[in-house]
């Protein structure tokens, strides 16, 4: 029997208007009002609804493939579609609950880091929040604990690693790329695979270099299969994505091998036409014919516990690596290549990412100084600050200052303490991976991480009657537009940022 598990990453950056709490009308993403509604239709809800059909092009039956697959949703996008979508929400609930009993008490979905940032590029602070909202949204929503957490991009290094550690994280996905050596539990001698040669086929456990006794499990999912479903033509149909798979399989006896993909959830369905009716037929028919058992990471990993320890890469600066970019974690920081379009340079993307953690140390300043004024902990009120987004009830906000403030506060210091915890959302936000990923400052993500950044100010000048806007648009001034009308960060920001910001302010 070999076990096959398919992970989706189901996700989409947060597009909500910071002034509204709306998505604003996205041209690029006609006929539909904006990109969450596409990619929905086109993906989310389909996935939910596979048709398998007959030779005659006729629905025999429909298939919920998040029964089947390893899967998890953005905190945000996942937010977004209860409100919008509450149908779906229910069936992709639905379907986690159905796959605990099915797969020996482990469900199917995972948590997610909250709002994808590049975890080794964020503070410390920003690490341990991301994984405890993330983690604390996944049980709001799904009433259990998870035992995993994606890592946007898979990006992650050392000190992710210990973050991961200590916040009781079980599992992990990583890319084959990502590991650097390898030795059996136990032994002396390490062996080198930084060049892909470790075998995906089974899981390893990374021991803590802070604290030997505590460890964290890392699957690490086939490459070429996954750049195969991703990039290829495998999904045009089940019988060309079994072949795939049967390459990976080892000849003759080989224990119990897991053979694993990992992918953008949105290449089943948005990305490749259809790919959610293939991967319906392949992992309800196909795979069970052909001696091949679905399992999910939380399952396997309760029946093979790891005889072979792992490092991974440090990378350069040891800023650690991903997925999605050759040169560790540059794609978000600087003009590596990747994502490059048409020639267009992205020189942007050091000056943007330089004044964004400028921005944020100074929020930090603002937090601790205003805050320590009504936290016991200001760290501990933000990391809490989960509960008040997931449930904003009266009932619920006198909770959280009686647990966390210091002493009973007046209304409009509540008020003022709302504000500090909202603009160190936004100060978070304001790092959402999408903001660099592509080729131009003015594209829409970044624009939408510009906006962020301009909420988290207006909040903060609420609070202290102090604009950081002036020195900002100094900084991103330095970031120069591939767009004439532009020119710069600053153009963006006069032109596309400050109009809708000005809209909301003035009413």
């Amino acid at each position: 029997m070999i076990n096959i598990c398919i992970h989706g990453h189901f996700y989409q950056p947060p597009r909500e208007n910071p002034w509204t709490d709306e998505i604003d009308k996205e041209d690029s993403a006609k006929p539909y009002h904006d990109w969450n509604e596409k990619v929905f239709a086109e993906c989310y809800k389909t996935n939910s609804e596979a048709p398998i059909l007959n030779n005659k092009g006729e629905v025999v039956k429909v298939i919920n493939n998040y029964e089947h697959l390893n899967f998890n949703f953005g905190p945000t996008l996942f937010s977004w579609i209860k409100a919008k979508h509450p149908n779906t929400y229910k069936k992709i609930l639905d379907a986690d609950m159905r796959s605990i009993s099915i797969h020996n008490g482990h469900g199917n979905a995972i948590a997610m880091a909250y709002n994808h940032i590049i975890m080794p590029l964020a503070n410390l602070q920003d690490k341990v929040t991301q994984i405890r909202w993330g983690m604390k949204d996944f049980e709001y929503r799904f009433g259990r604990k998870s035992e995993s957490i994606w890592l946007p991009e898979t990006a992650c290094n050392p000190a992710t690693i210990e973050v991961l550690i200590n916040e009781g994280v079980k599992y992990i996905i990583l890319d084959v790329s990502q590991a650097d050596k390898i030795r059996q539990i136990g032994h002396r001698h390490w062996r080198d695979v930084s060049n892909g040669s470790i075998d995906p086929k089974m899981p390893y456990r990374c021991y803590s270099a802070v604290n030997k006794g505590k460890s964290i499990d890392i699957f690490f999912y086939d490459g070429p299969i996954a750049k195969s479903v991703a990039f290829n033509d495998v999904l045009k149909s089940s019988g060309n994505l079994m072949n795939k798979i049967l390459q990976a399989v080892p000849p003759g006896p080989a224990g119990d091998p897991i053979i694993s993909v990992a992918t953008d959830g949105e290449t089943f369905g948005h990305h490749k036409k259809y790919a959610e009716r293939t991967l319906a037929y392949f992992l309800t028919v196909l795979a069970p014919a052909n001696s091949m058992k679905v399992v999910n990471f939380g399952e396997y990993l309760e029946q093979h516990a790891p005889s072979f320890e792992v490092k991974i890469k440090v990378g350069k600066n040891g800023e650690g690596t991903s997925w999605s970019c050759s040169h560790g974690v540059d794609r978000w920081q600087d003009a590596c290549g990747c994502g490059m379009w048409d020639g267009w340079h992205l020189r942007w993307r050091r000056p943007l990412r330089d004044t964004m953690n400028w921005l944020r140390d100074q929020l930090i300043a603002v937090y601790e100084t205003e805050g320590s004024k009504y936290f016991k902990d200001v760290w501990q009120a933000r990391n809490e600050y989960i509960d008040l987004i997931l449930n904003k009830s009266k009932e619920s906000t006198a909770n959280f200052f009686k647990s966390y403030a210091k002493k009973r506060l007046r209304k409009r210091d509540t008020e003022t303490c709302l504000k500090l915890l909202e603009m160190q959302k936004y100060s978070m936000f304001m790092f959402t991976s999408c903001g660099w990923f592509f080729s131009e400052i003015s594209g829409l993500e970044s624009v939408q991480v510009l906006q962020y950044a301009a909420k988290a100010m207006d909040l903060t000048e609420e609070i202290t009657g102090k604009s950081f806007e002036p020195e900002f648009k100094k900084r991103i001034s330095h970031a120069e537009s591939n767009i004439k009308r532009f020119k710069d960060g600053r153009g963006v920001w006069n032109k596309l940022v400050a109009p809708a910001r000005n809209i909301h302010l003035n009413k």
